[in-house]
């Protein structure tokens, strides 16, 4: 919904009815992941895609039926046969999608979730979308409030609390949930939408790299800082499209932030003064990645500095210095290209090597 919020929110506040498709599990390589959505207008106007082009048009068949309806419907894709004209999924995976008609009215709380979105805060949303008994219940959570209800006051209790662990990690997928809120017996399903804040990346040295790896750091999606000491380097001019321009010694910075699992620490300063206590401090954080720029020599020499402070070598062994993966990176843009490759494959589980030599699924773990 995240993608499409901003079409949603202008059809609601106009009276517009609409349906919206979301995948809810997916099976093998799938081209788009859970959460992906696709919305539907009564005039046949569409945003999103939950296949990139697969099943697009099947699935505004299914919108239009369920707009007229008004009844929810699961549908299930997978791989299209030998036809070329035939449904289905090319890359030989499969997917669950729920599509529901939407509207002001029927979901109320869709301002509290567009508010929750706007400003960065986290809230989830959990959808009955397989039941004996009527589907489209919904709870709109966040860390301290909840609006709406499944139906039962005791499924809500199980939901909210299973809900805001995986907000915690921003984790979407189905829960399986008994008639009396047991965990397992699978006579419900709800299906938990997540919407945790952008992860952090912080880009430390304010040098030519770091505009080029800021640059990619927002186009995947990351809430972005650069840092560095010195105020002539670090300004709003070089860095116009980051979210955070901040001028401290980066160690002191670093301390006053909170960094959890799915922070990046891209260490790109050049200068032992700089980048040994901050990574004396980095290392001993929960970031999911840390690394930092320099030539195997410097490496070496960083490798001792940082022994000589007291780390440990299993501490050690979470950095990834020389930083990025080996593409023959040259230039900036470059460099940043295979920094962001290895914090990909990093997050998503991937090898780093080129597809054509591996036989795992295309898609990494989500």
């Amino acid at each position: 919904m995240r993608d499409i919020l901003k079409e949603v929110l202008s059809w609601s506040s106009q009276g517009t009815h609409f349906a919206v498709a979301t995948v809810v599990a997916t099976w093998n390589s799938s081209p788009r992941p859970i959460g992906a959505a696709m919305a539907v207008t009564e005039y046949g106007e569409v945003v999103g895609s939950v296949s990139g082009g697969c099943v697009e048009g099947a699935v505004y068949d299914v919108a239009q039926q369920v707009l007229k309806g008004g009844w929810p419907q699961m549908v299930t894709y997978g791989v299209s046969d030998d036809d070329a004209f035939a449904i289905g999924l090319t890359c030989g995976g499969t997917i669950q999608l729920y599509v529901q008609a939407l509207d002001a009215a029927s979901f109320e709380y869709l301002q509290v979730l567009a508010d929750g979105l706007t400003s960065n805060q986290p809230v989830a949303v959990a959808t009955v979308v397989a039941t004996a008994g009527d589907l489209g219940g919904r709870l709109v959570i966040t860390p301290n409030l909840t609006y709406g209800s499944l139906g039962r006051d005791h499924l809500d209790q199980v939901i909210i609390e299973d809900a805001r662990e995986m907000l915690a990690t921003g984790r979407t997928g189905l829960l399986h949930v008994g008639s009396e809120g047991q965990q397992q017996l699978e006579d419900l399903s709800v299906f938990v939408e997540s919407y945790a804040p952008a992860p952090k990346m912080i880009v430390f040295g304010a040098t030519d790299f770091a505009a080029a790896m800021a640059h990619i750091g927002k186009f995947l999606g990351y809430h972005v800082t650069v840092c560095d000491a010195r105020a002539v380097f670090a300004t709003r001019k070089r860095f116009p499209d980051v979210d955070e321009v901040v001028v401290a010694w980066p160690h002191k910075y670093l301390e006053q932030v909170e960094v959890d699992e799915r922070t990046v620490l891209c260490v790109l300063t050049h200068d032992p003064k700089f980048e040994v206590p901050l990574l004396t401090l980095a290392l001993r954080t929960k970031a999911g990645y840390v690394g930092a720029m320099g030539s195997r020599r410097t490496h070496r020499d960083r490798l001792q500095r940082l022994r000589e402070m007291g780390m440990s070598e299993q501490e050690l062994a979470r950095l990834s210095a020389p930083i990025g993966l080996d593409l023959g990176a040259r230039t900036p843009e470059e460099t940043a290209v295979s920094i962001a490759a290895e914090i990909i494959a990093r997050t998503c589980g991937g090898t780093g090597r080129p597809l054509t030599s591996t036989n795992a699924p295309i898609h990494g773990k989500q």
